[in-house]
């Protein structure tokens, strides 16, 4: 029987092991942290947003402009019905919300995760955990174990390594140093950024910003934004993290449905002796959140105030730290891969998940292109083991 290995016990390594054992490899999983699946344990807390049910197109384009052929094959072979398929078949009841993100009933991840290593399980897959991958020697994979050094050659190797942030959860990005030449430096994804607030924001920390657009690099979301110490966060921020980490500037509608001449008819309205602040919220029904941030960064103020309540511009920091990232960008070049996603440079060698260079926001599309990748690399696994032992038997 061939033999498989998948280092890595995320959405990705599991998926490559579960579609290498159902081909009839012998699969064991190694896994650096003292349990499997930390990171999708995590991102389960808040409710494990498995896909994002809409049409093709739509779903496409959130992994950017420059979608490579083989993400966008892999992708297609395996969207959004297939997720959805495949949490059902491991008894997972999903609900769609109202923006088209799926989630288990039970809204968090270990359930799903139970299920799913039970199944493994009953393929004969073996598990370790606390082995920590130290690279090659030679044809070998070697690892720093509880029990001093290991190695093991298989037939087909799975990397499923993760990017480089929430190193506490495993993914640390240590791997890169034994590929360097295959590797496009990592830079943070799906990240907050820094704003040196001043005193008077304080009684806002926590806050959710609602009911506004953010624009920034030609791009518009209208998703909410969390008002922290540390700076902008949350789903309206993530979408547009990577034209902000390239340098666009960022701007906020605070009043999106309005236009800018019903903006400045409400404006024109006798102020009397209110002041300018109780004006605002008067006119314009200006919560004290938005109110706050347009002292923020609005002063001194224009006498036209309507265009600065379209566009207000929102001085920040850069992003956070990379480990603060939910992912990161950079990783495995697909110019280093085949349309299999295996190494060039490394034969029967695969990489899958969040270690490739591909970035997509949250809402589904992240576990999505981790599971598509990583059954996409199993199954080309299988179809190469499957032509060797033709091969063998040929002769």
């Amino acid at each position: 029987m061939s033999t498989a290995l998948v280092i890595g016990a995320g959405p990705a390594g599991l998926m490559a092991a579960e579609v290498m054992a159902e081909g009839g490899l012998s699969v064991t999983v190694a896994d650096a942290m003292p349990s499997v699946g930390r990171k999708f344990l995590m991102a389960g807390k808040s409710g494990l947003n498995l896909t994002k049910d809409e049409d093709a197109g739509a779903f496409m384009a959130a992994f950017g402009p420059d979608l490579d052929p083989t993400l966008d094959a892999a992708l297609s072979a395996f969207g959004p019905q297939n997720v959805m398929e495949w949490a059902n078949g491991l008894g997972q009841s999903l609900f769609t919300g109202s923006t088209g993100r799926v989630f288990p009933k039970a809204m968090k991840a270990s359930p799903l995760l139970r299920a799913w290593l039970g199944r493994l399980g009953g393929y004969g897959v073996t598990m370790h955990t606390r082995w920590r991958w130290d690279g090659w020697r030679d044809d070998a994979c070697v690892f720093r174990t509880p029990d001093g050094e290991t190695s093991i050659k298989a037939d087909v190797t799975v990397l499923a390594l993760g990017g480089a942030s929430w190193a506490r959860l495993g993914s640390d990005g240590h791997w890169a140093d034994f590929m360097p030449d295959a590797v496009t430096p990592f830079a943070p994804a799906n990240i907050g950024f820094g704003v040196d607030w001043s005193a008077h924001m304080d009684r806002h920390m926590g806050s959710p910003l609602k009911s506004v657009a953010l624009h920034a690099g030609g791009q518009v979301s209208r998703g909410e934004v969390v008002i922290s110490e540390r700076g902008i966060e949350g789903g309206g921020i993530y979408t547009l993290s990577r034209v902000m980490r390239e340098g666009a500037p960022l701007h906020i509608d605070l009043l999106p449905d309005w236009p800018e001449e019903k903006l400045r008819k409400a404006l024109e309205k006798p102020r009397g002796k209110a002041s300018l602040t109780n004006h605002l919220r008067k006119v314009l029904r200006l919560d004290p959140l938005r109110l706050a941030l347009l002292s923020e960064f609005g002063r001194p103020f224009p006498d036209d105030l309507a265009p600065l309540i379209k566009a207000l511009p929102i001085r920040h920091q850069g992003p956070r730290p990379m480990d603060e990232a939910i992912s990161t960008a950079g990783g495995v070049r697909f110019d280093a891969l085949t349309d299999t996603l295996m190494l060039r440079e490394r034969p029967g060698v695969y990489c899958v998940g969040e270690m490739l260079d591909w970035e997509a926001p949250t809402g589904g599309y992240l576990i999505s292109g981790c599971l598509a990748t990583g059954r996409w690399a199993g199954q080309a696994a299988v179809r190469q083991q499957l032509s060797v032992s033709n091969t063998a038997t040929s002769r």
